[in-house]
């Protein structure tokens, strides 16, 4: 009889590899490689942390605030706690000053416990230059940011992923942030992140219970859902594009092989999601050609959350781009983004709307 075994390969580099044992016959231990990946290229965020997004852009008066290597606190340090009505919001008002390394200090001030708080969970590979112009928006309207970067071994072996979410929500129910108002905005992967969190609050309702009630609304931007092959699609496209059908056609394997492992997770948070702990006003971006994203199932969910009584608002285009839906239509996305905003109560309202 052959016994088969199948063993993957993760390094924090973000190398990938699944390998192949199996004895044979005469009782020798046959190996064989059945997909190495090299690290992707260098310049993703997950590659370099996304506190270098402070070396490369930021708005003025922000300062960035290093917690960890994966997470970021962006200090609005121009907004008072209680920012007074401003402009309207649109489209960044250009280049960001540069800042050096010296910009990334510890975390010294401590805000005003009622301004509100944006966390930010971005898409893999984003970068610095994109992230900022989201950014900019939450920063003109009086937010402070905290970024919460997802690295792809947390996406291959979720375990890491719900390790990782108990250390961001420890983070969050810290002194620092304890008493704020949270806004959260998931684009792409991100939404799997902060998935994790939710079955943390989900599983320990009581322990979560003021932080849930901290969330005053939940943005989604691309989610990464649907079936397996749509995961095994967005980890090919965002990782390795020029190998996306050996990429795809390898995740699909490793998913299968180590199903306990991924694709048991993947579900138990999929219902995670469907069933929110938080129930503020969510707003949801997506579209009907994304191939990481099945519409129908988006509609699906989105329909579930308003029969639960789920304040639902959402924006969806005929053709868009997956994590670009600012840059392709920036006029209907802050339009949208900036009622939504307004009906939270987080921000003042505007002379003029």
């Amino acid at each position: 009889m052959l016994h088969h075994v199948y063993t993957a390969n993760l390094s924090t580099k973000y190398n990938f590899s699944i390998s192949h044992y199996f004895t044979l016959p005469d009782q020798r231990l046959y190996h064989s490689c059945l997909i190495a990946l090299p690290a992707p290229p260098t310049g993703f965020l997950t590659q370099r942390s996304l506190s270098h997004l402070a070396v490369t852009m930021l708005f003025r008066g922000v300062t960035a605030h290093r917690i960890s290597k994966t997470i970021t606190l962006y200090l609005n340090e121009t907004a008072p706690p209680n920012p007074s009505p401003g402009p309207p919001i649109g489209p960044p008002l250009g280049p960001l000053s540069a800042l050096n390394d010296a910009a990334c200090t510890p975390p010294a001030l401590t805000p005003g416990p009622t301004k509100p708080l944006l966390l930010m969970l971005p898409w893999l590979g984003s970068r610095p230059q994109a992230v900022a112009k989201y950014c900019e928006i939450y920063f003109r309207t009086g937010f402070d940011v905290l970024i919460v970067e997802s690295e792809v071994s947390q996406f291959l072996w979720p375990r890491w992923g719900l390790d990782y979410g108990a250390r961001v929500l420890d983070v969050l129910q810290s002194d620092r942030f304890v008493s704020r108002p949270l806004l959260v905005h998931a684009f792409s992967i991100g939404g799997y992140t902060f998935t994790q969190l939710l079955v943390h609050m989900s599983h320990d309702t009581q322990k979560y219970h003021s932080l849930t009630k901290r969330i005053k609304g939940h943005i989604y931007d691309s989610l990464v859902l649907g079936s397996l092959e749509r995961m095994a699609t967005g980890l090919s496209k965002n990782l390795f594009p020029r190998l996306e059908s050996l990429v795809k056609r390898a995740s699909i394997l490793y998913f299968r092989a180590f199903k306990c492992h991924t694709v048991d997770y993947f579900n138990t948070g999929i219902n995670v999601f469907r069933n929110n702990p938080v129930t503020a006003p969510a707003l949801v971006f997506f579209c009907q050609n994304d191939a990481l994203c099945d519409p129908e199932s988006m509609e699906e969910i989105i329909a579930y959350w308003r029969k639960r009584g789920m304040e639902v608002t959402d924006m969806k285009w005929e053709e868009s781009t997956h994590a670009g839906h600012l840059r392709r239509h920036p006029q209907e996305y802050l339009s949208t983004l900036e009622t939504y905003l307004q009906s939270l109560s987080m921000v003042p309202l505007k002379a003029k709307m």
